[in-house]
């Protein structure tokens, strides 16, 4: 379903950069039948790329694409940007291809898989058995699987959730509206954090006009959402500035721990431990995305429990 024109005249020089994917933002989709289009997704500014094997792929150019993703996967030259490391979206639990996905991936350096259509613990904990030390990114789009989402994020194997907006939509009949899927969007955050995962990673937004896809980001930002999932390259890079500490929330963080070293670095009341918990992580998201350097350290006494971000 989500699959759009790609753009492939991307600068050779223009390498995008892969990041930990705990802390992943803009996840590009890339159709796994079109080879031609690893390559330029590979130089785009996607934290991390997704082979899609899945949705994007018709039932007679599943075993070609398959064959696409494992050739990729198995490539690494000078002149080759992809390749190890790079993700893959594989067909749901029970349909004809999931088990011959697995079987092909367990012989290359795939970094993960996304799963599609999970509505039950099993899709993943049945996958996790096939990729051993393979994470797995569990995609729910579903009313079944929302109902079934927090079981599904304490499922061993489960490494992030995301949301699969489109088909959840069509399973629903849910418009488009923020307000329409807030509930669902509360309940993946809220799953995420109670399981001890990386916030999750919300839906694509068709579609790559700047202003729909900023407002779409900030709507992923106010549910606590710290990823996206991406249908083009040219999404990757607003996702990603959309997805990080804003300046205006870098300064507050300097200027907090500044004021607070001023006035002795001493707990002064219980407003302090959220706030210093807020700012280090702004800064320690800004370092990570090579947004800025913080000029200041955090006292280690005072230094709060790592975040869900950092649970893995």
């Amino acid at each position: 379903m989500y699959d759009q024109n790609v753009t492939t005249d991307t600068d050779p020089s223009d390498i995008g950069f892969r990041i930990d994917p705990v802390l992943a933002r803009s996840w590009l989709l890339v159709n796994g039948a079109q080879y031609a289009r690893f390559a330029p997704a590979a130089r785009s500014r996607a934290d991390i790329v997704v082979l899609d094997i899945e949705d994007a792929v018709a039932p007679k150019d599943k075993e070609a694409a398959r064959d696409n993703v494992v050739r990729w996967l198995a490539e690494k030259s000078d002149d080759h940007p992809g390749g190890a490391g790079d993700w893959v979206r594989v067909n749901g639990f029970g349909t004809p291809w999931w088990a011959d996905d697995l079987e092909a991936l367990s012989k290359t350096s795939v970094g993960g898989v996304m799963l599609a259509m999970v509505e039950s613990m099993d899709h993943v904990t049945e996958t996790a058995k096939r990729l051993p030390n393979v994470p797995i990114v569990a995609l729910v789009e579903t009313a079944r699987g929302l109902e079934r989402i927090s079981e599904i994020a304490t499922a061993k194997g489960t490494f992030r959730l995301a949301f699969g907006i489109g088909d959840f939509r069509r399973d629903t009949g849910f418009g488009d509206n923020p307000m329409t899927l807030a509930y669902a969007r509360s309940r993946f955050t809220i799953a995420a954090k109670a399981a001890h995962l990386p916030s999750a990673i919300d839906g694509p937004t068709v579609g790559s006009g700047a202003l729909k896809l900023s407002e779409a980001t900030a709507v992923s930002v106010e549910f606590g959402m710290t990823g996206k999932i991406c249908l083009t390259p040219d999404q990757c890079h607003p996702v990603n500035e959309g997805l990080s500490p804003s300046p205006d929330d870098i300064t507050w963080a300097r200027e907090f721990f500044a004021e607070f070293e001023r006035a002795g670095g001493e707990i002064r009341n219980g407003s302090d431990l959220p706030r210093i918990a807020r700012a280090t992580k702004i800064l320690d998201l800004a370092r990570a995305y090579a947004v800025v350097e913080s000029d200041y350290d955090v006292d280690p006494g005072h230094v709060p429990p790592p975040s869900d971000t950092y649970h893995y």
